[in-house]
């Protein structure tokens, strides 16, 4: 697997799974009928910020991630990062190679540390991901996240020192 900037020619390739991931409602704060150029605008990032596409060997795109700071100002020092694998391959370590990436890129860009603003506590696979790569829950907004099928569900803060 390689990680990559993205490049423009990716974006038919994030589109479908990125839509189906939002739309399912169960993992994002977005809008669950967000249109592909809103999305395209708020996931494909601008320089200094990143974003980039984890591909196989054949070119297929398995997953993406946008890395950015967290905060502006005196907060700026803070990045966060946001990820999304195609349901086709998942639990091949994607998620995890593009967490150890943006966790990389933040370090060498010169944060002090990652936040993560909104994680549902529901997302089982992220939190135990993000837990065992050193973040740690800050704390957790009660019932502020309104997931499709559990109803209402806590969002976690999670952060970690780079």
């Amino acid at each position: 697997m390689l990680i990559r900037e993205t490049v423009t020619e990716d974006w038919p390739a994030i589109w479908p799974f990125f839509h189906d991931i939002v739309a399912a409602g169960e993992t994002f704060t977005y809008p669950v009928q967000l249109g592909e150029e809103d999305g395209r605008a708020w996931w494909l990032l601008k320089e200094p910020n990143r974003t980039v596409v984890a591909v196989a060997d054949d070119g297929t795109v398995l997953g993406t991630a946008k890395m950015n700071n967290n905060h502006m100002g005196n907060g700026a020092h803070i990045a966060s990062a946001s990820y999304m694998v195609d349901p086709k391959h998942s639990g091949r370590g994607v998620g995890r190679a593009l967490c150890e990436y943006t966790l990389e890129w933040a370090r060498a860009a010169g944060f002090r540390a990652m936040q993560f603003n909104a994680v549902v506590e529901t997302n089982t696979y992220a939190v135990r991901l993000y837990r065992s790569l050193g973040f740690e829950i800050l704390g957790t907004l009660p019932e502020g996240f309104n997931h499709p099928r559990k109803g209402f569900v806590g969002l976690h803060i999670m952060y970690r020192p780079l």
